[in-house]
């Protein structure tokens, strides 16, 4: 044992001195073995055969190369990193693009709120007129912070529908107020169309989407009721007559429509109800003998078979 470990330790000493030519020659590392533990002794003995095997079945290999072959340049680490970098970058870029379009969105539902308080005063029996004039001078508010909007979306071309749903409620609720407005000005629907030139927007670039503005519509259909009732009591007994043609009219041209079973298709249903209160508001006003002659009985009982 003890010849085999000097033969292992003098092997070591002309090995280290032929890597590193440098080495003080008069350096004794005897000590130091001498007072390594028996288990080390052994393991050092049984590990360099294995070293100089390995070292012999590599010759084109030098033995620092060994050692330093998992720092190359072209480490899977290094790779990750560069990756997961880019995706931080883009992250962030993606994260200041939205607050751009977040502070522009709140001035959007600031001027909502504005606009849906005009319009409510409607509802107290105040003239169209008047209440039509207040509510219109936001509309070029909306106008300019659509186009904002806008400037801030053609930033990243291609990436409407991923941002989209940033603006998407505030959208509809602003093409509801529109469609009301528009309805209470001529009695007729706000057309598509309609709607983008009113709020600034592009079809090819920038657009109104076609389920916001069918939502929309559906959301417009809600305040028919209450207009409803509240035109009777101010005494107007021929708007049940006008609305109720009107919403019936509506509901037929949704029934054209495929829908899906999603957000869209239950506000669709929510008007078959808005419907039917219009419908009980004329038959009660006409059972009275307060509507005008002349309108067909045509459109009543519309929505009797789908409940």
């Amino acid at each position: 044992m003890k010849s085999a470990f000097r033969n292992a330790y003098f092997f070591t000493v002309s090995l280290s001195r032929s890597l590193n030519p440098n080495t003080n020659p008069n350096l004794n590392l005897s000590p130091i073995f001498h007072k390594l533990p028996l288990l080390s002794t052994t393991t050092t003995y049984l590990s360099l055969p294995l070293l100089i095997s390995r070292h012999r079945k590599a010759p084109g290999r030098s033995f620092s190369t060994t050692l330093s072959m998992s720092g190359g340049a072209d480490s899977p680490s290094t790779s990750l990193d560069k990756q997961f970098e880019e995706l931080r970058s883009k992250l962030e870029e993606s994260g200041r693009l939205r607050e751009k379009i977040r502070a522009v969105v709140l001035e959007i539902e600031s001027t909502t709120r504005l606009l849906h308080s005009g319009l409510l005063l409607v509802h107290q029996s105040r003239p169209v007129p008047e209440v039509l004039e207040k509510a219109k001078a936001q509309i070029g508010v909306l106008k300019g912070l659509y186009d904002r909007l806008a400037e801030i979306i053609l930033e990243c071309p291609g990436q409407y529908y991923r941002y989209h749903g940033d603006w998407r409620s505030e959208t509809q609720i602003v093409v509801s107020l529109l469609t009301f407005m528009h309805w209470l000005e001529t009695g007729n629907l706000l057309m598509h169309t309609e709607a983008q030139e009113k709020l600034g927007l592009n079809s090819m670039e920038f657009g109104l989407d076609i389920e916001d503005y069918l939502i929309g519509v559906c959301f417009m259909s809600n305040e028919m009721p209450r207009y409803v009732v509240n035109q009777v009591t101010a005494g107007d007994y021929d708007c049940p007559r006008k609305v109720l043609k009107f919403m019936t009219d509506l509901h037929a041209a949704f029934r054209m429509l495929n829908l899906r079973n999603d957000f869209l298709r239950k506000k669709f249903d929510g008007m078959k109800y808005d419907l039917r209160r219009v419908e009980e508001v004329y038959y009660d006003v006409k059972i009275r003998g307060l509507t005008a002659t002349g309108y067909s009985n045509g459109n009543q009982g519309v929505v009797e078979g789908e409940s």
